[in-house]
């Protein structure tokens, strides 16, 4: 897991590139890649890329980058893990290739001079990379399919610059600060900034799944090489396999794991009191060492010399229901894991939050937990972790799933009779605020009986018509006008799977979980210099499962809970699902002092959101002065 950096003075007018920027690109994302650093220029002086490393396959010098292929055609940064180099590299030295490396970094090299921008539809794993070739003159990039590893770019008309982080670019000094209003409300009507967009009008995400490049005559439009919604599409048509359903899920589960465990560092674990992480745990600790095959040896197996497991709790919470650490505590001496349970206090995270703030790449409503179970991790010398991520929109753990559909049947007639809705909301919205009654309620006729309109119903932080009062009303015009809602959302369901279950899945992996879960994942796990990888998270094991999870089930964590030889405890599979709560509100009612009151009744998501933005160090999108951080979210991921 790495940081990558380009710069490329396209136009034939344009200066050739500032080295000193690309430094400062680059080590603006020292913690990213804390082993080793590396640059290179061309010969003319017009393009550059660099890398700061985080070694964790091939932990040899001959793995820096960037990385040249012999013939000193192509230059690669890439940020990631491939975890089926392997058995690309063989089918690469059946074709004659020679490898001077064991490291994935090295295969993509071959792999991109051997089928060029096809090369993605090879790959198994999370990455972002950028490629120089020189035979084209061109800068390529990619993202992975989910897009678990962020990149992003920015286009002045002269030159492209690219990193993997947002407050990189802006490290360079060379990038406009004027704020994106489409991305500041994207934030507050989702809770997280929605890809392409970022808070900033000069920088843009590569959407996830999509290739783009950058030729002499500046970027070309991302081009899309995968697409869930498709998965799911096809999943409905496809004929039923004679295998048992649990068997196929079993066996799955079981190859994603061992795919994600390949690493020249030990591999750890995060271990909630959950359904997701355990049975990950659980389907580790039975799972061959290798991909080749190779089984643990004697005294090797994963046993408390092996798998660690890193459990974060609160000391508030210590002997409460809300206490995870008791359960997690059974999971792991059940699986016989190197188990450490992670409190935090309220001092800590109050020391903690500027860095935090500093850390956090855009704004988000979520991530802060990850931060501190990641700082465990890495106390504890890992720089590989397993998260039970994606499980939810993979098994329908969302109650999404369930009320989304039970939605759109109920207002699909009422949404479609013309003023009833907008009628409906203005009387509403006037009467909520006395009530207490959630405002999305006064939205519910409008929005509840269209798929997309009532998946944004369910998972919206602030509603379109709240806006004007959160942030002024030109930066709210003008942000909704340039982001597009429904369209935004509409785009994450092309083509259209043909099941509710298809549906709602592709919304939650597409929007909520790719644009907030992962990306904090990203900024809160690279903040400590570890690498969190995502086993449920993955293509190979969407395509597997989806025909056989296409629907609904009463208890729709059954399937992943039955996963593992040695069944979970049965206190983990009876435990009603719960968010991860953490104490967090509270210790910032305690910091508020005497503003506590005022904010006390009002949801602790929707009092982050007004103030994150300028705590970041973001454009403010209110005229409410820069502060100490004031609020976080209670009830983080």
């Amino acid at each position: 897991m790495c940081g990558i950096a380009a710069i490329f003075a396209y136009h034939y007018a344009a200066p050739g590139i500032d080295r000193e920027e690309l430094r400062k690109i680059r080590d603006h994302m020292i913690a990213r890649g804390p082993d080793g650093m590396g640059e290179w220029v061309s010969a003319d002086n017009r393009v550059g890329l660099a890398h700061r490393r985080l070694s964790i396959i091939d932990l040899t010098d001959d793995a820096a980058q960037p990385m040249s292929s012999p013939d000193g055609r192509l230059v690669i940064s890439f940020n990631g893990e491939i975890y089926n180099y392997r058995e690309l590299r063989k089918v690469l030295e059946a074709k004659g290739r020679r490898f001077r490396t064991q490291s994935d970094t090295e295969v993509l090299l071959h792999l991109y001079d051997e089928k060029g921008e096809d090369m993605v539809h090879e790959l198994r794993g999370m990455f972002a990379l950028t490629i120089w070739d020189a035979a084209r003159n061109a800068l390529f990039m990619a993202r992975d399919p989910y897009g678990i590893k962020p990149l992003y770019y920015a286009d002045d008309g002269w030159t492209v610059r690219v990193a993997s982080q947002v407050k990189a670019i802006l490290a360079g000094g060379q990038v406009s600060r004027e704020p994106e209003p489409a991305g500041i409300v994207g934030f507050y009507l989702l809770g997280s900034v929605p890809e392409p967009w970022t808070t900033w009008q000069a920088i843009r995400a590569v959407p996830a799944g999509h290739t783009l490049w950058v030729t002499a005559t500046g970027p070309g439009e991302p081009r899309q090489y995968f697409s869930i919604a498709r998965v799911w599409r096809e999943a409905a048509d496809q004929a039923p396999n004679a295998i048992d359903p649990q068997q196929q899920i079993r066996e799955a589960l079981l190859d994603s794991v061992r795919h994600h465990m390949v690493a020249d560092v030990p591999v750890g674990a995060f271990l909630s009191a959950g359904i997701d992480s355990s049975a990950l745990v659980a389907l580790i600790t039975e799972s061959p060492r290798s991909l080749e095959g190779e089984s643990w040896g004697e005294g090797e197996k994963p046993t408390s010399h092996s798998l660690k497991t890193i459990t974060l709790a609160f000391e508030e919470f210590r002997g409460t229901q809300h206490d995870e650490a008791p359960l997690a505590e059974q999971v792991a001496k059940r699986y016989g894991t190197d188990h450490r349970t992670r409190y935090v206090t309220e001092q800590e995270f109050q020391q903690d939050l500027p860095a935090i703030l500093e850390a956090m790449d855009q704004p988000t409503i979520d991530g802060i937990n990850t931060w501190f179970v990641a700082k465990a991790a890495r106390e504890q010398g890992l720089k590989v972790a397993i998260s039970g991520l994606g499980g939810d929109e993979l098994f329908g753990g969302y109650p999404s799933f369930t009320d989304v559909p039970r939605w759109v049947k109920r207002f699909s007639l009422p949404s479609r009779l013309p003023f009833l809705g907008d009628a409906v909301r203005i009387i509403g919205e006037r009467l909520i605020p006395h009530t207490g009654i959630n405002p999305k309620a006064a939205g519910m006729v409008k929005y509840g009986g269209r798929w997309t309109t009532a998946w944004y119903l369910r998972r919206g932080l602030f509603m379109p018509w709240e806006l004007e009062q959160v942030m002024g009303r030109e930066m709210a015009q003008k942000g909704l006008e340039r982001l597009n809602l429904e369209h935004t959302i509409a785009s994450a369901l092309h083509p259209v799977p043909p099941s509710a279950y298809g549906k709602v899945a592709t919304l939650e992996a597409s929007l909520y979980m790719r644009n907030q879960l992962l990306r904090d994942a990203d900024w809160a796990g690279m903040a400590h210099s570890l690498e969190i990888r995502v086993p449920l998270v993955d293509t190979v094991l969407l395509r597997k499962l989806a025909g056989v999870l296409n629907g609904h089930r009463e208890n729709p964590k059954r399937p992943l809970a039955e996963a593992p030889q040695k069944p979970l405890p049965g206190v983990v599979t009876a435990r009603a699902k719960t968010g991860f709560t953490t104490p967090i509100g509270t210790w910032q009612k305690k910091m508020e002092g005497a503003n506590a009151d005022s904010v006390a009744n009002t949801p602790w998501a929707r009092q982050w959101a007004r103030h994150v933005t300028a705590l970041i160090g973001s454009p403010s999108a209110s005229n409410e002065p820069r502060a100490a951080a004031s609020f976080v979210t209670e009830e983080c991921g």
